[in-house]
């Protein structure tokens, strides 16, 4: 898709009728068919004491997606910061990044990823942490390349990996591509969780990066809600079954060829250089097929051996 890279958010869904044991399995599973159909990464988002979703650690997940894939980068979409330690944030993704050197990639966020309680349960005050996200992703970088002190001295997340985690700030607004921006991250701009315009957002983030040891130039992800399905007919009958049901996701739904001409208008206009896809579909067959059919017929993705 003229140079477009192609990606996976798995929020590890736990459909209906399905035990959490077995949506880990299928997480795993969409991992390694990632890999084989030639995606570029494969990321786990966070969430607490949210009944539909498994993954509530990402590190854990990637720990173990990591032993069952070979190539492809897998990371967190994303961590959310506040509920944690940086120092802690780094040690974890340090130890990922040396089991699976080059392939480790470390998004960060700034919701709480469940209820008020939950937040409470992890963090105490989240709503106070959230007010230092500056400080904290800018400890968390220095964590990473070594470069962290307490009291004047140099603390170091071990071990030390050959190639540190890839550092990305996710979010929907300007403070979260200002933080990119300020800290040389590559941003992903949540397109299907946002009612605002993301060119704006993306043009600023590009207009203020600043190079740093995480990158030397801007990089845009935009994270898209897509269902391709097998026909014309057959996207018409999704699209309305979910008109039915109310559902409030903004998601591109269609046929290869629809997809296909949506998603390149899509990634024009918000300047991306890689498209992350979730699909939300709740069939964990059809899910399967619809990545597949958007790697050949929409990216023109090579599978891996």
């Amino acid at each position: 898709m003229n140079g477009i890279r192609a990606s996976i958010l798995d929020l590890s869904p736990i459909y209906q009728g399905v035990d959490p044991h077995t949506a880990l399995q299928q997480s795993v599973l969409l991992a390694q068919t990632a890999e084989s159909l030639g995606y570029t990464r494969y990321w786990v988002s966070e969430h607490h004491d949210m009944p539909q979703f498994a993954s509530s650690t990402p590190e854990v997940l990637l720990a173990h997606i990591g032993s069952k894939t070979s190539h492809i980068r897998i990371g967190s979409g994303a961590v959310l910061l506040p509920n944690y330690r940086p120092y802690k944030v780094g040690e974890a993704f340090a130890l990922l990044a040396t089991l699976y050197p080059g392939r480790i990639d470390l998004g960060i966020g700034r919701a709480p990823g469940g209820s008020a309680h939950a937040s409470l349960a992890i963090s105490g005050n989240f709503l106070a942490q959230v007010g230092m996200m500056g400080e904290l992703v800018g400890d968390l970088s220095a964590i990473l390349w070594n470069e962290y002190t307490v009291e004047g001295q140099q603390v170091i997340a071990r071990p030390i990996p050959p190639v540190p985690a890839q550092l990305w700030m996710l979010g929907t607004n300007r403070k979260s591509a200002e933080l990119a921006a300020q800290n040389g991250t590559g941003y992903v701009f949540g397109h299907f969780m946002s009612d605002r315009d993301g060119d704006e957002i993306i043009s600023f983030y590009k207009e203020h990066f600043q190079s740093s040891r995480h990158q030397e130039r801007p990089q845009v992800i935009v994270t898209v809600s897509v269902i391709c399905t097998d026909s014309e007919e057959e996207a018409a009958q999704l699209k309305k079954s979910r008109e039915a049901k109310n559902s409030t996701r903004k998601s591109f739904i269609g046929s290869p060829n629809q997809i296909k001409h949506e998603l390149q208008a899509l990634a024009r206009t918000h300047q991306a250089d890689e498209l992350m896809i979730i699909t939300d579909i709740p069939d964990y067959q059809k899910r399967l097929d619809s990545y597949e059919r958007l790697a050949k017929a929409v990216f023109s993705l090579e599978a891996s051996m």
